[in-house]
């Protein structure tokens, strides 16, 4: 078995480490006892975490985002799913082209985007609308959903679908029981992908948010435009801090192998 070298070694270090560093320096700097963005600090101290309480606006903010990009998510999965298994199983006129229409959007700037939705979610009166976002975000984070379920319906065994059906299961029983059992693992990835990208979304979003539907990240950007302090620094280490602590925990009672790779664990 090979192992990797000492120049390997020191790259994957380097790399590593390069892109840990913001994240470190941003969780350090919140902890700051200092009234403006300073790294070394004079100390450690919670005023910064403590301050977030006095910005509901933070609070509901990230219920927004929370709330959108799970919605969106799921609802870009309901059209990934079917359409990754079309893709991955029959060969039909314009299969191609509608792989690439599907995966378009990957292709627009998001900036191009926002001033698109912005003027045509305002031509049809749903302008500052939740409802327009989330068709926006399910627009933007399909082609993520799609790509990794369609890995995973590529890569199946079909044999084990002709066997459940051989064996007198009719077609949603077959989806239920073995076909989505068998692409989970792409399916979860997906998701977790497009909820990534949604709640992370800052670009197009900051064009379609409104003061009652503004998301995290907007909040942050209109925030630090009038002030240089460092609570955006403590609201990032909080969103850090329960991110880690849900894949903790995920990793914990279920285990991110089964998640994400879809293996069997049985020591658990």
């Amino acid at each position: 078995m090979r192992t990797n070298g000492p120049i390997s070694l020191v790259f994957h270090t380097v790399f590593v480490v390069f892109m840990l560093a913001p994240i470190v320096v941003v969780c350090l700097v919140a902890f700051t006892p200092d009234g403006f963005l300073s790294l070394p600090t004079n100390g450690f101290s919670l005023r910064w975490f403590r301050a977030i309480a006095s910005y509901p606006e933070f609070v509901h903010a990230f219920w927004v985002s929370l709330g959108l990009g799970a919605l969106s998510s799921f609802v870009a999965l309901l059209f990934a799913v079917p359409a990754a298994l079309a893709i991955a199983r029959y060969r039909f006129l314009g299969r191609d082209a509608l792989a690439a229409l599907f995966l378009s959007p990957l292709m627009i700037p998001h900036v191009v985007l926002g001033i698109a939705f912005l003027r045509f979610f305002t031509s049809i009166g749903i302008g500052g609308s939740f409802a327009a976002l989330i068709i926006a975000h399910v627009l933007v984070v399909f082609p993520f959903a799609l790509r990794l379920t369609l890995a995973a319906a590529t890569g199946m065994d079909r044999s084990v679908e002709m066997a459940a059906l051989s064996l007198g299961a009719n077609d949603w029983t077959l989806f239920r029981r073995v076909t989505l059992p068998l692409i989970l693992p792409g399916v979860v990835s997906g998701w977790a992908l497009a909820f990534i990208q949604s709640f992370d979304d800052l670009t197009m979003t900051v064009f379609l948010a409104t003061p009652g539907t503004e998301t995290l990240p907007v909040r942050m950007f209109l925030y630090i435009q009038d002030n240089i302090d460092p609570l955006v620094t403590s609201v990032s280490a909080s969103v850090i801090a329960i991110t880690m602590t849900a894949l903790v925990l995920l990793d914990r009672f279920y285990g991110l192998d089964r998640v994400l790779a879809g293996k069997s664990d049985a020591g658990r």
